[in-house]
Order: structure tokens, then C-alpha cells, then sequence
């Protein structure tokens, strides 16, 4: 396994050459290749490997575990708005050898993944809306025209 100062070095490489995502990105993700692999109950075998959707599934699920209701605002900040820009972080990773690559793995299985206000804003909101009601002292102001 390689270490983090070289994964590290990487990355800074990778950002040197695009910078549409911020250094932070690219370990959010790595860590939640990570997650996935062991939710998968995949990090003790040798076959490691998780396809995209099942990515999106483990980034979906290790992003609201980390980051709660902050999600959106987190990845906005590091330059995350939809599923397609995991894909690209994930293969910018590939490219620089920081990750690996099925022969059926594409940029296309990171295509309209999910939205992310189904994923990460629904979960946060109410049940149902809250109708609120006058005060008492609003009533009567209401009533009177």
C-alpha cells in the first residue's frame, strides 16, 4: 500500500494539472472508496474493486455520515456539483495511478447518478411542511382591514 505523503504528492500533482476540484476533493473521495470497499465488505479480499454506481451509492452514504446537512456546501466549496464531477475525480485519480480501472469501468457509469437534492437535501428536510398559524395578536391584525 502506498503511502499517504506519496497518495498526497499525487494529488498535488493532479490539482497542478486541473484545477477544477479542490485537494480536498480527491481525498473525500479516496476515503470514500474506501468506506465503500469495507461496506461492501470488500477490503479484506483481493478483488477490491467497486464499479461506479456502487461508488455513488458508498460517496452518497459516507458524504452524509461525515458532513450531515453541510454536504452541499462542502462539495460546492471543493468544486462538486453533480454525480459526473465524482467521475472525473475518479478518474483523474485512474490516470495518475491512484486508482484502478475495470475494462467496464467509464466516465458514463457517473452520468445521472443521482441528484444532488434528492441525496443530500431530501434527507434533511421535514416529513411534511409545517402550515404555521397566527399568534393570537397577528389574528387580530389580520382581521382588522
Amino acid at each position: 500500500m502506498q503511502s499517504l505523503n506519496n497518495f498526497e504528492e499525487a494529488i498535488r500533482k493532479i490539482v497542478a494539472a486541473d484545477d477544477r476540484y479542490e485537494f480536498e476533493a480527491y481525498l473525500f473521495v479516496q476515503e470514500a472508496i474506501c468506506y465503500t470497499q469495507k461496506s461492501l465488505g470488500r477490503h479484506k479480499q483481493e478483488q477490491k474493486h467497486v464499479g461506479g454506481k456502487e461508488l455513488l451509492q458508498g460517496i452518497r452514504d459516507y458524504a452524509l455520515d461525515t458532513f450531515g446537512p453541510m454536504t452541499p456546501t462542502v462539495l460546492s466549496e471543493w468544486g462538486i456539483h453533480s454525480c459526473e464531477d465524482f467521475g472525473e475525480i475518479v478518474f483523474n485519480l485512474i490516470q495518475h495511478k491512484q486508482a484502478t480501472q475495470s475494462q467496464s469501468d467509464s466516465r458514463d457509469d457517473f452520468k445521472n447518478g443521482y441528484s444532488f437534492d434528492e441525496a443530500f437535501r431530501k434527507p434533511f428536510l421535514p416529513a411534511k411542511p409545517r402550515v404555521l398559524e397566527p399568534k393570537p395578536s397577528q389574528a387580530k391584525m389580520i382581521g382588522k382591514g
